[in-house]
């Protein structure tokens, strides 16, 4: 087994994708995650990479991600056969000196490509950079079940969404006080979902695609994936709700402000109105 394969990152991506298999939110070759990885994670691996690694290019200018590394999920892969087959399933990436595309410098052993939504991970990746100091790191995108159901009867509204989700459980607005950004359908897969989302990206942690899945950031891939339960979370009570002829009695504006006062966040005003 390459050493890479027993690096830090490899195995948190192999525990996160089966983690987020096992939840149900990536079926088939659903979902997909990145990771920006810093020099010293894989300066021990750096013999693990090709000597010869495969350049593709890129539709987009991504020059603020000039020779940054990231780990991804692989196009069309199955993330319940990632913890068998890493290096078929995963790439080490290292974006060229132009920001015009990238080096597979490790994976995809048997062809292939990353994720076909590399834009939107990508443009993500440079609001996040910016948006908090560079603290963000991951990009997870799956198809969380309740989530993608509410877009189909509630508004189309981030502060609507944003509220009833906080009301669900007490816990959400302190783990998204900047809500949940929301982009209407879009194809997939292309540049135009990407910048949407990356603009949504610059407001808020969370970003739901209707009818489709969502997208979660953090510093580390737990982060990212405690954030995507939470929400999923909710919007599952909030299913259950609905079910049972809606809300009787709720939080209130006035207890949200002690709550958020309480753990010191700032709560998105649009939603808290």
């Amino acid at each position: 087994m390459q050493q890479i394969q027993s690096s830090w990152f490899v195995q948190a991506m192999v525990k996160a994708t089966y983690d987020m298999w096992l939840k149900g939110w990536d079926e088939r070759n659903g979902g997909n995650v990145s990771l920006r990885l810093l020099e010293s994670d894989i300066i021990s691996f750096q013999n693990d990479f090709y000597a010869n690694p495969r350049h593709e290019s890129l539709t987009q200018d991504v020059s603020k991600l000039a020779n940054q590394y990231f780990i991804v999920t692989g196009s069309g892969k199955f993330f319940r056969n990632v913890i068998l087959d890493p290096a078929d399933t995963l790439a080490v990436v290292k974006i060229d000196e132009q920001g015009k595309g990238y080096y597979i410098m490790w994976g995809l052993v048997n062809g292939g490509l990353p994720t076909s939504e590399l834009a939107a991970h990508l443009q993500s990746h440079i609001v996040r950079i910016e948006h908090s100091q560079g603290k963000d790191r991951v990009i997870m995108h799956c198809h969380a079940t309740n989530l993608i159901a509410l877009t189909y009867v509630l508004e189309l509204d981030t502060a609507v969404i944003t509220r009833l989700l906080w009301e669900m459980s007490t816990e959400c607005l302190v783990v998204f006080p900047n809500g949940v950004g929301v982009v209407p359908w879009m194809v997939p897969g292309k540049d135009e979902i990407g910048y949407a989302t990356a603009e949504q990206m610059a407001k808020h942690t969370l970003v739901l695609w209707a009818f489709h899945g969502v997208f979660g950031t953090g510093a580390t891939l737990d982060e990212a994936f405690g954030l995507i339960d939470t929400a999923e979370k909710s919007a599952q009570i909030l299913v259950k709700v609905l079910s049972m002829g809606g809300k009787r009695q709720t939080i209130t504006t006035e207890q949200f402000k002690l709550l958020a006062q309480r753990f010191d966040v700032k709560p998105m005003q649009e939603a808290l109105q």
